[in-house]
Parts: C-alpha cells; sequence; structure tokens
C-alpha cells in the first residue's frame, strides 16, 4: 500500500518500513527530480534517509514527519511507503553547462 504526505503517521510498528521520496520540482537545482532519495522508518520510529543524488548522504531523522517537513519543500517532494519501481534507475537532473576544456599544444 502506497502512502504519501497527506497519511504520514508518526506511529511505533514491529517491522521496518520502507519509503523513498519523489521530488517533481528541483528548485535549487542540485538534488533532481524524479525518486531522489530512499529510505526506510525503524520500529523506534527514526528514519534512515540515503539521497541517490550526485551529492550523496547518509542521514538519520527522529521520525517521518521531521524528513517530510525538512525535505518536503511544501509538497514539492513526496514521500510515499514502499520501495520505488523498478523502471526508476535514474535521478534525472537539469543539464548543467559543459565545461569546456582548452586544447593544448606542444610547440
Amino acid at each position: 500500500m502506497v502512502k504519501e504526505n497527506k497519511e504520514i503517521v508518526e506511529e511505533k510498528h514491529e517491522q521496518v518500513r520502507p519509503f523513498y521520496m519523489e521530488r517533481e520540482t528541483d528548485e535549487s537545482g542540485v538534488s533532481g527530480t524524479g525518486v531522489v532519495a530512499c529510505g526506510a522508518e525503524l520500529p523506534s520510529g527514526k528514519c534512515i534517509l540515503e539521497w541517490r543524488t550526485i551529492h550523496s548522504s547518509v542521514c538519520v531523522y527522529n521520525n517521518i514527519g521531521d524528513v517530510a517537513k525538512i525535505h518536503g519543500h511544501k509538497g514539492k517532494t513526496k514521500v510515499i511507503w514502499g520501495y520505488p519501481d523498478e523502471a526508476i534507475k535514474e535521478v534525472k537532473r537539469k543539464p548543467r553547462k559543459k565545461k569546456t576544456k582548452k586544447k593544448v599544444t606542444n610547440k
């Protein structure tokens, strides 16, 4: 069963519950869009979150409400319970300006 932000319930349970974060709009140009992070809610309610972006990190939060509040960007990034669709492999990033290399010649 998939639940989104509106149905986030902070309660203790017996099993680890997987979730992922899906971002519609990347305002900063850093995280990209699509599935940007995967995580798990532990039986204690604490959450582990791993960013799948180019700037990868792992964070621990006191509860899923904190995750949604800090990273939800007012509903632009959703917390979804379950595993991301297997078809979603890559985070979609805004194209960055390519740096051009100067050609060096030895004379």
